[in-house]
């Protein structure tokens, strides 16, 4: 199939153009981009100029900001295109779900993505919590904003969600692993003097078991970068590392060394999306974006010194 990718950044560049260009299902055919462009593709920097002169792209990936996406995916959809959708789907819940009322509408197919869900370790550890109790869960994700983010000052604005934006691929993970739902109850948000959105966060949240879970998230981190989640439970320690790539169960690693890896979390999305599409379903989580809504709703705003990247 026919696809074009829309906001040629860093994590195009990185992820999507080589997953698409490794994969069977895909012809990368067209991209949207108001600066970034792919060698031998046709670029456009207008979006509904390429849905009305390539009616032979039938998807569209949309790696743009969160704010803008919203009206990128409601023309494409309009325009008959299935969508794929970088994480978080959208800006807000409400947005989310109106791209899905409007894609069943449209019966077009719609894929909010969440990446690290495909990292290699996270399917071995919901199939191991599946028949334990949970005793504690530890979240800790902390990394260096410079380097992971630099020059992207959307990060900072309403909507750019600032240290969850790494932090709500931990809660996808979470979400998908933990075989009980789970609610925050409590969150400290660290907010720079000169930002609208936090640099740091600390979370509690309510488990149905009574177990405890907190996650810590921090774009101040130097030195190691930190991406792990802890599971103690009635048989047994569980943890999951560098973003899900590895796991280990009482500290022996349950992962091949070829396994260990986060680079075949892409192909496993684009795989999903052509799954979709040749079903004509639908595939949207909100459950990690909930999480963090309700850690902006009940958060406590601390103020820190400035970010100046």
């Amino acid at each position: 199939m026919k696809i074009a990718l829309m906001g040629i950044g860093k994590i195009a560049v990185d992820q999507h153009i080589p997953a698409i260009a490794a994969s069977p299902d895909w012809e990368l055919a067209a991209t949207v981009s108001r600066h970034g462009t792919v060698d031998d593709v046709e670029a456009f920097t207008d979006l509904e100029q390429m849905l009305a002169t390539r009616g032979d792209v039938r998807v569209v990936s949309l790696c743009l900001p969160p704010v803008p996406r919203f009206a990128a995916a409601t023309a494409a959809i309009k325009a008959g295109r299935h969508v794929m959708l970088e994480k978080p789907p959208g800006a807000t819940l409400s947005e989310c779900h109106s791209l899905e009322i409007l894609a069943r509408k449209q019966r077009v197919s719609l894929f909010a993505t969440w990446h690290s869900r495909e990292a290699a370790g996270v399917a071995g550890a919901k199939a191991w919590l599946a028949d334990k109790t949970l005793r504690k869960m530890t979240v800790t994700w902390k990394e260096d904003v410079r380097r992971w983010h630099p020059g992207q000052d959307w990060i900072w604005q309403p909507g750019g969600l600032g240290v969850f934006d790494p932090g709500i691929n931990a809660l996808s993970i979470v979400t998908e692993i933990l075989p009980d739902p789970i609610h925050v109850a409590n969150a400290v948000l660290e907010v720079p003097e000169n930002c609208q959105t936090p640099i740091a966060a600390s979370i509690d949240f309510t488990h149905p078991g009574g177990a405890q879970v907190h996650a810590a998230f921090d774009f101040r981190q130097q030195g190691d970068q930190i991406w792990s989640i802890t599971a103690e439970t009635d048989q047994g320690t569980l943890m999951l590392s560098d973003g899900g790539a590895l796991l280990s169960i009482d500290g022996t690693q349950q992962l091949d060394a070829n396994d260990r890896s986060l680079t075949g979390e892409y192909p496993r999305l684009y795989a999903r999306m052509a799954e979709l599409v040749s079903q004509g379903d639908i595939d949207v989580d909100l459950a990690p974006m909930r999480h963090v809504a309700d850690a902006f709703t009940l958060g406590q705003r601390v103020m820190v010194d400035p970010f100046v990247e």
